[in-house]
């Protein structure tokens, strides 16, 4: 045991889950949180304090904060990994649907870091990460609701990184590509129910939500590996892309013009549909 606190959220499943199961081995103190409870069994099981969280409720983040400092003496670590998306063509998404994932993945976030942040700061010690995705240094067809809320993170990430350097706080952006979870399938049944049959763009939806999953290579359990290497480094990088080929689309996104990565993308959607 390292005598450290780590809270996880989304913990019930994907990159939250692991995290948890991966910090609990390396001797932190895990208090796990999501709403799925029940899925949450497993930790419990293995010596992981879980608890009921919905991010987007002030009210369950106040309780779970209340519950960590009840039983431990610091907050060492927090990692935002709730998460929501819904895809689908900026037209074809309805108005809450994208609301609800600025709630989770900007707002809700944010909330649950305010309330950490007198702990760390009074210990002039700790690490928030946030699970952001390359869509946040990105865009592409399909995704603009959720890489608008990615990019939304990123910016409040790296403001907060400055406003709380001289507490001793470290803010870490972790920035997936595609990651082996439920919710990949999760986000293309929903993407084909809510996209309508004659949407104008149901002929790249159909063929996105057939092949655009094909080839993930990052599992939960290496991004958990990723984040404890990035909290216990003396100086943490900014920005973590766990894959080469994340690496390349960030590099790809930041270094040519916004023509050519417009063209890169369009000859991807075309190869696509033409399948």
């Amino acid at each position: 045991m390292n005598n450290k606190t780590a809270i996880v959220t989304g913990a019930s499943a994907g990159i939250g889950k692991a995290t948890a199961i991966y910090l609990h081995k390396q001797g932190y103190k895990v208090f796990a949180g999501a709403r799925r409870i029940d899925h949450m069994q497993d930790l419990v099981q293995q010596g992981i304090e879980a608890h009921a969280l919905d991010v987007t409720s002030p009210e369950s983040n106040q309780a779970f904060v209340d519950f960590v400092l009840a039983n431990s003496n610091s907050i060492d670590v927090i990692v935002n990994s709730a998460g929501f998306s819904m895809q689908g063509a900026l037209e074809d998404v309805a108005p809450k649907d994208a609301k609800s994932q600025f709630d989770v993945n900007v707002f809700g976030l944010m909330n649950i870091t305010q309330l950490v942040l007198p702990t760390m700061r009074a210990q002039h010690s700790g690490k928030i990460v946030n699970i952001s995705s390359i869509g946040g240094q990105m865009y592409s067809p399909l995704a603009g609701w959720h890489y608008a809320s990615k990019h939304a993170l990123e910016a409040v990430s790296d403001t907060l990184r400055m406003e709380v350097k001289r507490f001793g706080i470290d803010v870490i952006i972790i920035e997936p590509s595609g990651t082996k979870t439920e919710w990949a399938g999760i986000a293309m049944k929903t993407l084909l129910e809510q996209t309508p049959k004659d949407s104008a763009y149901r002929d790249i939806v159909e063929a996105y939500a057939d092949g655009s999953f094909d080839g993930f290579s990052d599992t939960p359990e290496q991004i958990g590996e990723l984040i404890y290497k990035a909290i216990n480094a003396p100086k943490p990088k900014t920005r973590y892309q766990p894959s080469f080929s994340a690496k390349m689309m960030v590099i790809a996104a930041r270094k040519l013009s916004y023509k050519a990565f417009d063209r890169r993308l369009f000859k991807q959607f075309r190869a696509m549909i033409s399948k």
